[in-house]
Parts: structure tokens; C-alpha cells; sequence
């Protein structure tokens, strides 16, 4: 065995466990800050204040404040921007979106001798998150994706005839990884010459030089259907419940591409076989991979408000996490060109349709909030939400015992990369006069990722694939702090009322393309998702 096989099947050993994605389990699990435009403006900061459509999304509790009926609508417009930084390159990717962010109906009925109690329902539509968002870029090489593949389909000891994909159904009768199949039959990995398991990339180090590419593309949301139901008791204690089921989409395009220098091109060997050749050449391919996951959950709320004097509530919110039911397809495409090797010509490799079905709890969530009420023009309010990112939990479908299995390497993965994530939210409202409010706010959220994982010599091995093996998207994206800055005004006519709002937010990411090793490691690139909202809400009490 050469020294750089030797060396390829050492830094392989990590790779031989293979699990369910923990990245596309905290993407699913995500919320943004939406709602009614006065409750966006002063940044969610409702959990002891109550009185607005968005509460029943948030403290259900909220829902007992009301003295009478309510329904509204709201249109959110977000103007979103996304920059992508390499050492290599910057780029910055726009795309402007109009939804209807919610629609809210409350019903109250008002009983007691002092009509101090109150038994209030309500339902709403509204949108949770977005998952919306397109970036790229380019940078120089430190290694390839082909090295990682070719390390871990040595260490593993895959014969060649396994890998092999013709015809199309050894996908799903054998028991390879998709990704090393693609790989070995878009001459990615190749064997080395006499030897039918052990492989090689593309790539040889200090020799081979090269340039990588990626564009990304996300879309889908997280929309809710909510049920509440809730009342006073004596003006002191406001109570509410809630249900809301979910309706998930999630769609993720991912073109990542290769292009080097002295490559180590596929020729044809002593057994008239397609093997791993001697840099020299030119050579690369593009990964082109799709990921699109369906599905819908439901959850409850519980929440409490408490006004000791008039000045002062009190709120405390508690969510389940949401329980997903989940359909996933996936798959991918390696188009592919060695030109000069006098063994393969350009040419295209694809992977069939992998169905799946999974199950997933995202973290549940602990709200405090407190706000002051000074004299009869000004509310000041403050919010701690406190995520439990780390307590997601995965299971997934047994094809062989038809029934759902918990995922024990997936929850490993979970616990690995995720802590818990702290959000603030402080928010003001001032009565300028009686029909004119003026509001402001500010919110920070922390990553939810374990700090290990912001460096990439530090950083654990990062898992993409499925219990089968079959992911074919080996690039991730982390999530790091989130800022919101707020503002707005509102109007009162009579019963009818129109706010709008101004929401800017502000999230870090990195993007990697393949999980770092001890043989080749990937750029990270540094993602800054920016987005203006504006938003516009009417409505008619009653």
C-alpha cells in the first residue's frame, strides 16, 4: 500500500459512521420573529402584554386581555439581500417577497356581576419562518471533496463491483453510500491500479491546484394554524391555551463544482480498467444536488399573564415542540470532464430518487416577560425567551420493520453540534396623542451552534447522509447570532385601526462545503443574511 493510500485510510477511520442529519433537523426548527405589524415593531416583545393578534402565537395567555372582539390582517413585504465572503470573492444575492403574514379573528364574551371575567376564543393563520434565501461564491482549494470520498470508501473497504451503479437499482439492493456511488461512477474516486477496494481523488497535495465554486438555493416556509382558547379571572389573572399545526416545506439546490490544475485524471489500467492516474492534467465536476422535505406538526401552548397593580404583568409562556411528520426526496447529479486522459470523456452521472420519512421535535420554548405601564401613554416591555435547540429529537422510518425507529447517532449529532439558543426582546410603545402611537424595538438572539464548531481544525466531524446512506448534499450551513432593530406607528379610528412597521434583521451564517478531516479541509464561507421588512396591518374591533 503507497503513502498515500497509507495516509488516505488513517484519516478515514472517523469517517466509517455515517448519520442522519442534525443541520437539516435545526433548519426545520427555526422561528422568526412575524406577526401583526405592531407587535413586530416593538420586537415580539409581548409575552406579558397581550392584547394583540400575535399573542396567540406566542403567550396564549395574552388571549384573556381582550374585552372585545377583534380581526385583522396583515401584509409583510421582505426586501432580503445575501451576501456571501471568501477569501476569494464577495457576493451578494437580492430577492424581494409579499406574503400575508397573518390573519386573526377573537371572540369575547364578558360575564361576572363586575364584569371582571371573561371566556375569549380565537383563531389564526400565520407565517413562523423562511426559509428563503440564494447565495454563492468561489474560492481557492485546500483539498478536494473527491480525497473525502475516496478516504472513506478505502476505510470502509467497498469493492469497486459494489459501487458500481449499472444498473440503476444496485442504489437501493446494495449497501454503499449514494455519494460514494455517484462519486465512482463520475470517475470522482478511482481505483488504484490492481486493487478492486482502495481508492483515490482527484487531488494530490502540493501538486494539484485548483478552484471551487458553490450556489446555493433555499426556499419554503413554516406556516401555522392556530386554535386558542382563554379568559380573565377578576382582572388579576389572564389564562390562555393553544394548539397550532404546522404545514412545513423545504427545498435546497446545491451546485458545487471543482475545477483544478494537475489533476490526477482517470486513464485506463494494466487490467484495462479505469483507474486513479498521475497529476497532469485538467480536470473537475460539478455536484448538483437537491433536497426537498414536506410535512406537518402540531404543538400546544400554555400561557399565563398576572397584573398585581395596574402598572405592572407578568407573563410566562410555555411551548411543547412542534411534532413533525416528514417526507423527504433526494438525490443528485455529478456532470463531469476530464479532457486529456484518453480514458473518459465528458460526460453526466445520476443518482435515482430517494424517498424517506422522518419525525422530528423541535426544541421546546420558555418565555418571561415583564412590562410596565406609565400612566396612560407609555408601555416599556421586556422578554427572555429561553430554545432548547439541543433537545431536538429524530426518528426515522424502518423500511424493514415498518415502523418508526428512534435515530440514536442523529440525537448524538444534535447534541454534539447544538446548545441552547437565549433570546431578548425589549420593545417601547408612546401614545403621541390619542389615535397616534409611535413604537421602537430591539432584539438578539444567540446561535444556537456549539462554539467548537466556528473553527474548522477544531470543529467534530459534521454527518450529511441518512441512515441508509443515501444524502448526497455534503455541504451545511450554521447559523450564528440574529439582530433585530424595530420601529413603527399606528392609527385608531373609532373601532378600526392600520399600523405599519419597519423591521431590519441581521443573521450570520457559515457555509461549508464538505466536512473537515484529517486529510483535506474545505473553505468555510462567511454568510451575512439581511433583511428589511416592511410591514402593514388593519383591523376592527368590536
Amino acid at each position: 500500500m503507497n503513502k498515500r493510500i497509507l495516509s488516505i485510510f488513517l484519516a478515514s477511520m472517523p469517517f466509517m459512521a455515517f448519520a442522519q442529519t442534525a443541520v437539516e433537523a435545526a433548519a426545520l426548527s427555526q422561528n422568526d420573529m412575524r406577526g401583526t405589524a405592531r407587535y413586530m415593531s416593538m420586537a415580539g416583545a409581548f409575552t406579558a402584554l397581550g392584547g394583540d393578534l400575535s399573542t396567540l402565537t406566542q403567550n396564549p395567555g395574552g388571549i384573556g386581555v381582550y374585552r372585545k372582539s377583534e380581526v385583522g390582517v396583515t401584509l409583510d413585504i421582505d426586501i432580503k439581500s445575501t451576501q456571501a465572503t471568501t477569501p476569494l470573492s464577495q457576493s451578494s444575492v437580492g430577492q424581494t417577497n409579499a406574503i400575508i403574514n397573518n390573519i386573526s379573528y377573537i371572540g369575547s364574551a364578558i360575564f361576572g356581576e363586575e364584569r371582571n371575567y371573561s371566556f375569549n376564543w380565537g383563531f389564526s393563520y400565520g407565517r413562523k419562518a423562511s426559509f428563503d434565501r440564494k447565495f454563492k461564491g468561489k474560492a481557492d482549494m485546500n483539498g478536494s471533496l473527491s480525497e473525502y470520498l475516496a478516504g472513506y470508501s478505502t476505510a470502509a473497504g467497498y469493492a469497486s463491483d459494489d459501487l458500481s451503479a449499472k444498473p440503476e437499482s444496485n442504489y437501493y439492493s446494495g449497501y454503499c453510500p449514494w455519494l460514494s456511488m455517484l462519486a465512482y461512477n463520475s470517475y470522482v474516486i478511482n481505483n488504484e491500479d490492481g486493487y478492486s477496494n482502495r481508492y483515490l481523488g482527484l487531488w494530490e497535495n502540493g501538486v494539484t491546484s485548483g478552484l471551487s465554486t458553490f450556489n446555493v438555493v433555499e426556499q419554503g416556509h413554516i406556516d401555522e394554524y392556530s386554535i386558542n382558547f382563554g379568559g380573565n379571572v377578576t382582572n388579576l389573572l389572564y389564562w390562555g391555551i393553544g394548539i397550532g399545526i404546522t404545514d412545513i416545506e423545504y427545498i435546497n439546490n446545491t451546485y458545487y463544482t471543482e475545477d483544478m490544475n494537475n489533476a490526477c485524471n482517470p486513464v485506463v489500467g494494466d487490467n484495462n480498467n479505469i483507474v486513479a492516474g498521475n497529476p497532469g492534467g485538467d480536470g473537475g465536476f460539478g455536484l448538483n444536488s437537491y433536497n426537498h422535505i414536506t410535512g406537518n406538526g402540531v404543538n400546544v401552548k400554555l400561557g399565563v399573564i398576572l397584573r398585581p397593580i395596574n402598572e405592572l404583568r407578568i407573563g410566562l409562556a410555555v411551548h411543547t415542540p412542534t411534532y413533525f411528520n416528514l417526507n423527504q426526496s433526494s438525490g443528485a447529479t455529478i456532470d463531469y470532464g476530464y479532457p486529456g486522459s484518453g480514458a473518459v470523456r465528458p460526460g453526466e452521472s445520476s443518482t435515482p430518487t430517494n424517498y424517506s420519512k422522518w419525525k422530528l421535535s423541535s426544541p421546546w420554548r420558555l418565555m418571561l416577560g415583564v412590562a410596565g405601564v406609565i400612566g396612560n401613554n407609555a408601555i416599556i416591555s421586556a422578554d427572555y425567551e429561553y430554545r432548547a435547540t439541543n433537545k431536538m429529537n429524530l426518528s426515522f422510518f424502518d423500511d424493514y420493520s415498518y415502523g418508526y425507529e428512534d435515530y440514536t447517532d442523529g440525537n448524538n449529532d444534535i447534541n454534539d453540534y447544538f446548545s441552547s439558543s437565549n433570546i431578548i426582546r425589549i420593545g417601547g410603545e408612546y401614545r403621541v396623542t390619542p389615535t397616534f402611537s409611535l413604537r421602537a424595538g430591539y432584539a438578539y438572539e444567540t446561535s444556537p451552534t456549539r462554539a467548537i464548531m466556528g473553527d474548522l481544525a477544531a470543529s467534530p466531524m459534521v454527518y450529511t447522509s441518512n441512515p441508509y446512506d443515501t444524502g448526497t448534499t455534503p455541504s451545511y450551513t450554521f447559523d450564528k447570532d440574529t439582530h433585530y432593530i424595530t420601529l413603527g406607528a399606528g392609527l385608531r379610528f373609532g373601532a378600526f385601526y392600520a399600523d405599519a412597521a419597519y423591521v431590519y434583521r441581521n443573521r450570520k451564517s457559515d457555509f461549508t462545503a464538505f466536512t473537515p478531516n484529517d486529510y483535506t479541509t474545505p473553505y468555510s464561507a462567511q454568510i451575512s443574511d439581511t433583511d428589511n421588512n416592511i410591514v402593514l396591518s388593519v383591523g376592527f374591533k368590536f
